[in-house]
């Protein structure tokens, strides 16, 4: 009688793994992440912007729906990591605004401080939490108090330099929580910000042995800080000069760059501020700062590129990758070589972490249809010019930087042939990537690299694929019946006849709740944008368990205000 293991019409999944047990945005079989997972997943990626596969608003249920499904503690844990080492920034408002909707009020407060550090992501969580979509409307006794901290911690000039960004913008917050000030300053500048002429505060006086607090009104500009009298003092005599010649006699004061930018000014006026600018300020406004002549000045330019070059200055901008491969692709014709090249040298050390992984390494970046959508999705003015295929080309360069002797597989229905692109391990992270991400498109095949690995019978040690997972191409190819397996992990389990040691990391980079790779021990799915990935896929190569990334978050304390992250 003929073998029915051989004979049967239908095979059977290897042994470890699993069935799927859904489909994917794209139609295609696959398996869902654990709640937990499916929360970090959308936390390293999401930004409320659509996708390609998904709207906006989508993306928000599927995130209120997996944090609601998660405990508390691990929720808070999700959103300090998101900021700390993600450095996102919407998410983790949402998950706090979330927190307070819960009126899980200690989880809240323990984590507030680490998840709004900036005036920007206190007008995220105000935003959140007063749109009514995570449990509460009105802002709430905790939430104000939080709020009102954050801006007691910061200096008259702080606060000052804090009256930029909208919806809401700092005078909606003060009115909203009615800060009380602490000395005539605070009070008078409070006054300024929300365009009042008269401030109030509340003065202790002794009468007959008796204290007592008395409110004592007095005009904003008898106390007005030093910096807010500048820049309206500036503001003042540049609108009422007539040459050029005239303001340019007039030094811009140091206040915020958007408060400037309005005014009718010089260049020479620009080259101050350029000189002035923050890390971020300067890669975003080269070209700006190119048509308002501030290049003509050599030695300007030269300072310039030493701080965008500057090894510290990059570490503390919490720069992504990138944003610097997105900088450099949109630089005009006409900025200095020496600034391009800065911004070379900026994201070859951007992602100087990048592990270098001991044995045989295979990058599989996705340039499939899907991967050509904004890395940040998409919404009317906010839509990033960055898209999914360039990160994943920037992910494989970034590797093969560290690892040189990594086979690079990009793939879509199929691996495509990198023969014709001459890269070379040694040339700039940016020059690799712009190479790969010039490949020709097509549908999404996530088993594509791996069949290739196996039909050329390539002992691979680790497989790094950068995609959106949504693998439609192979859709039960791979076993038949009822129980079907993804052709991303049938391929997998040949490979790992042939190389026991195998491991496999699928670094997904948008929001999704969907993977082609199930968790195990060779097995892990990893998100977001920023380089602390690397930290987690170079402890994963070496052994360090299979479920990486919630393990990392789970480690994250979040006991008091003060508790300190862990590395990843």
């Amino acid at each position: 009688m003929p073998n029915k293991n051989l004979f049967s019409g239908q095979r059977s999944i290897p042994a470890g793994v699993k069935p799927v047990d859904t489909k994917n945005e794209a139609g295609g079989v696959a398996y869902s992440f654990t709640n937990e997972h499916a929360l970090a997943q959308y936390a390293l990626t999401g930004t409320f912007n659509g996708t390609f596969y998904a709207t906006d608003e989508e993306q928000m249920k599927k995130a209120l729906e997996f944090a609601a499904k998660c405990d508390p503690k691990f929720v808070a844990q999700v959103a300090v990591y998101a900021r700390e080492h993600g450095y996102m920034k919407d998410m983790p408002s949402f998950l706090l605004a979330y927190l307070a909707g819960k009126k899980e009020t200690a989880l809240m407060k323990a984590v507030f401080s680490r998840v709004v550090d900036s005036p920007k992501m206190v007008r995220n969580f105000v935003q959140m939490v007063r749109s009514g979509q995570l449990g509460r409307k009105s802002f709430g006794t905790a939430p104000k108090k939080l709020v009102r901290k954050y801006l007691d911690g910061l200096t008259d000039d702080q606060l000052f330099r804090a009256d930029v960004g909208n919806s809401p913008t700092l005078q909606d917050i003060i009115k909203m929580i009615r800060p009380v000030p602490r000395t005539k300053e605070r009070a008078a500048l409070y006054g300024y910000l929300i365009d009042k002429k008269e401030a109030t505060f509340n003065q202790s006086v002794e009468e007959g042995g008796k204290h007592s607090v008395v409110p004592m009104k007095f005009a904003v500009d008898e106390h007005l800080v030093e910096v807010a009298r500048e820049y309206e003092d500036f503001k003042r005599k540049l609108l009422a000069a007539g040459s050029d010649s005239e303001k340019n006699k007039l030094v811009p004061p140091n206040v915020p760059f958007l408060l400037l930018t309005a005014l009718p000014l010089t260049d020479e006026h620009w080259k101050t501020i350029a000189r002035r600018a923050s890390w971020h300020q300067i890669r975003m406004n080269l070209n700006t700062f190119e048509r308002h002549g501030v290049f003509k000045d050599s030695e300007l330019v030269k300072h310039l590129a030493d701080k965008l070059a500057d090894r510290e200055q990059i570490r503390k901008a919490r720069v992504f990758p990138y944003q610097l491969f997105a900088t450099h692709s949109y630089l005009g014709d006409d900025i200095p070589a020496k600034l391009k090249n800065a911004v070379v040298d900026a994201a070859d050390m951007a992602i100087d972490n990048v592990p270098k992984i001991e044995g045989l390494v295979v990058v599989a970046p996705d340039i499939s249809g899907s991967m050509d959508s904004a890395i940040t999705g998409t919404r009317k003015g906010s839509t990033s010019k960055m898209t999914c295929r360039q990160l994943a080309a920037l992910c494989a360069a970034a590797v093969l930087r560290q690892n040189s002797e990594a086979i690079l597989l990009p793939f879509s229905d199929d691996v495509v042939s990198v023969a014709g692109l001459r890269l070379n391990a040694r040339d700039s992270v940016l020059t690799n990537a712009q190479k790969l991400a010039s490949l020709p498109s097509g549908g999404t095949n996530c088993s594509a690299p791996i069949r290739h690995i196996n039909a050329k019978r390539i002992k691979a040690d680790l497989i790094w694929m950068v995609s959106d997972n949504q693998s439609w191409v192979d859709h039960g190819v791979a076993y038949y019946g009822a129980r079907v397996a993804t052709g991303t992990m049938a391929e997998f389990s040949m490979l790992k006849s042939r190389s026991p040691k195998a491991r496999m990391v699928l670094h997904d980079i948008q929001p999704y709740g969907t993977t082609q790779g199930h968790e195990r021990e060779d097995v892990m799915n990893v998100g977001g944008f920023g380089d602390a990935v690397f930290d987690v896929v170079a402890s994963f190569s070496k052994g360090e368990g299979g479920k990486a990334l919630v393990d990392v978050i789970k480690s994250v304390d979040v006991s008091g205000e003060t508790a300190a992250a862990p590395a990843a």
